[in-house]
Formats: structure tokens, sequence, C-alpha cells
């Protein structure tokens, strides 16, 4: 058998090989490289899905989705999500890229997040080959992958840039909330660049749309007391969170990134900013999708005149979208809105199939067809999602 012949045979049995490991990524099964059982194979599969055009799955009409946290994320638990979205109603994952405690889902290649070592911080981390595994299943499923980033919130940052955290006004050391953890200044441009930073990155990676969290100032009374702004120059709380979505969004806008931003649930009823800088009319029209948290149990007693807004879902999700809707109505250019609800236990009564399906059915109807849940295990209710149709 000549040289020439037997190189052309094992590049095929390469190939094959490849082949059958990209097969069982695309599964979700998440094998090591080790499985192909040839360090050659599994080379050129990194090489072959480094070099595969990314995929970005188009934004359904409809959205439904599911939050997953970072470690649901790292572990087993996205596998088993992904399969909801496969056989339920579910047709959308809302991933985070960057938690709130600012560390990032993989190593990333933006400098300051190397810088900090926010992808490495905790010693976890999804590599690139199994990130993108992920986001092809979801793509050949048409399960619509969300990555979520959050801006203000963030320990880690706040922690290794002090020059960026929010000061206290008697010694300008960084102010510290009631868990004892410093915030970044929403003031601070490189703080709003760092996560257009990751957001483009996502993108690059995949993912089809971007949702920022805690777009806002910390929800404590005494932070307005106990703080001092020196970029403030003059505005308010409010228009500093324009600014900087306006910022975010004309840096995302011309790559085709869809932009989108949750939200306090009460600020569709609240005409405040609510001391944390989320007044409607001042955001609503600066993202391409705005997603209040209208999770009955963080409405205090006696909202909208109900007794406990908690043990009624129905009630309260009904009057908190109309609100949302009549105050859309007076903004030129307003986002679309998507509402999260609840599905979690946060005092009586215990939340389960009805309590959910009593929020879907006040977003039906109201006209809102998609929406998101949130657990903060990202551990569901399964039997209260409709099959796929």
């Amino acid at each position: 058998m000549t040289a020439r012949r037997i190189g052309t045979i094992a590049f095929f049995t390469a190939l094959l090989a490849c082949q059958q490991f990209a097969d069982k990524r695309a599964q979700g099964l998440n094998l090591p490289a080790s499985s192909t059982g040839s360090a050659t194979a599994s080379s050129t599969a990194a090489r072959i899905e480094t070099v595969a055009p990314v995929v970005h799955v188009p934004t359904p009409d409809t959205l439904r989705g599911l939050y997953v946290n970072r470690w649901a994320a790292l572990g087993s638990k996205l596998d088993r999500l992904i399969n909801v979205a496969r056989t339920t109603e579910i047709n959308a994952l809302v991933i985070d890229v960057k938690d709130d405690r600012g560390f990032v889902l993989y190593r990333s290649s933006v400098p300051l997040a190397r810088e900090i070592g926010a992808d490495t911080a905790d010693g976890h981390w999804m590599s690139r080959t199994r990130l993108r595994a992920a986001l092809d299943t979801m793509a050949a499923h048409g399960i619509y992958p969300i990555a979520r980033i959050v801006v203000a919130k963030d320990p880690l940052l706040a922690q290794k840039k002090l020059d960026l955290a929010i000061k206290r006004k008697s010694d300008l050391k960084p102010w510290l909330d009631k868990n004892g953890n410093p915030w970044l200044d929403p003031h601070q441009r490189v703080v709003w660049q760092y996560a257009v930073d990751l957001a483009r990155e996502a993108y690059e990676l995949g993912f089809s749309e971007v949702q920022f969290d805690y777009v806002r100032f910390p929800d404590e009374k005494r932070l307005i007391t106990e703080t001092v702004y020196p970029l403030a120059n003059g505005r308010s709380r409010a228009q500093v969170i324009r600014d900087q979505l306006g910022f975010v969004r004309a840096a995302l806008k011309p790559r085709g990134i869809r932009v989108t931003a949750d939200v306090f649930g009460l600020t569709a009823t609240d005409t405040t900013d609510m001391g944390i800088g989320q007044r409607w009319e001042m955001f609503v029209d600066q993202v391409d999708v705005v997603l209040p948290m209208i999770y009955p149990s963080h409405f205090a007693r006696g909202t909208y005149r109900i007794r406990n807004p908690n043990a009624h879902p129905y009630e309260t999700i009904n009057r908190a979208l109309k609100d949302a809707i009549a105050r859309s109505d007076s903004v030129r250019n307003a986002a679309l809105i998507i509402p999260w609800y609840q599905d979690f236990t946060l005092g009586a009564p215990r939340y389960g199939v009805s309590q959910i399906r009593a929020q879907k059915k006040a977003g039906y109807d109201n006209g809102f067809q998609s929406w998101i849940l949130w657990n903060p295990k990202s551990n569901y209710t399964l039997a209260a999602l409709e099959p796929r149709s």
C-alpha cells in the first residue's frame, strides 16, 4: 500500500471520527474530547467547530422562555432545559453570560474580563467547544438563545476597580449594600462599555439577543443620603439610566444586535424612578424590548387594592400590564413588552401549576402572548407548560 493511499485513508478516518464527535455534540451529550478515541480527530473537530459559521436563530414571533443561571448552564441542567424546549411551548433560553457576582460564563476575549479574572474567578467556566455545541444544538431545534448580562451589580469588578464603585459621601470609600457588597456607579461609561464588549462577544459566539439586567442604581433608600456622584453633572438618576441605555443601543444596533432590558415590575405603575433610576417613560424608548419583572410576590400588600398580591397572580399581573400598556401608549417608538413571570415560591401560597397558568392567562387576556419564567435555581414547574405543537 502506497504512503499516499495510507495518508488518504488516515485523513478520511479522522474526518469520520470528527463527524461522529460533532453528531454526538449536536445531540447535547457534552462528551469529553477523548470520547472520539483519537487525539487527531479531536483536534480536527475543534478546528471545524471554530471555523464553522455561527447561526443566529431568528427572533420568534411569540417568545416563551426560561432563565438558565450560570451554575445550571455549567452543569447538566442546560441539556435538560434544552430538552424541555424541544418538547414544550418553550422556544427560548435566557442564559447567564455575566451574572450578579460578576462571573462570566466562558473564557472571554474581552480585555477587562480577563484582567479582573471574571471568566476564571470561581475556578469554573464553560469551554468554547461546549458552548458552541450547546448553541448549535439550540439552533438545530429552533431554540432562541439570549445572553443575560448583569450591568451595575458586579461586586467583582467593583472590588477590582475601586474607581468604578459607588462612593460614600463621608470618606469616598466604596458604598456597601445590605449584604456588604459594592456596586458599580451607573454614571461610569466604562461600566456600560464593558457590558457592550461582552454583548458583542456573546453575539459573535452565537447568542441571538442580549438582555441587560440591573440597569439601575441599588434599591436601598439610604443610598440617596449616603452616596456621592461626581459624574452626575446635574442629571437625575432616571436621566443617567436613559443616557447609558442609549449609548448601549447605539453601540450594538449597527451590528444587528437586539437590545433588551429587565426592569422592576412596579415601574409600569409607579410614576417616579423608584429611587433606582428606572422611570418608564425615560427608558422604554431606549431599548428594543423591555421586560418588566412582574412577580406577584414582589408587590407590597395593598398594591392595586389587593390585600395580598402574591395570592392573586391573575389580578396582579392584569393590573400591572394594563398600566404598562397605558404608559407606553404615550411614548413614541416605545419598546416591545415581554413580561417575566414567577415560577418560585416566596411566601404563601406555594406556587405551582395553577399560579403559573394564572399569570400566563393574565398576559394573554391583555394581548401579551410572549413571556419568560424566572426561577433563581432554574427549576421549573413543567406541568404548567403546554406541549410543543
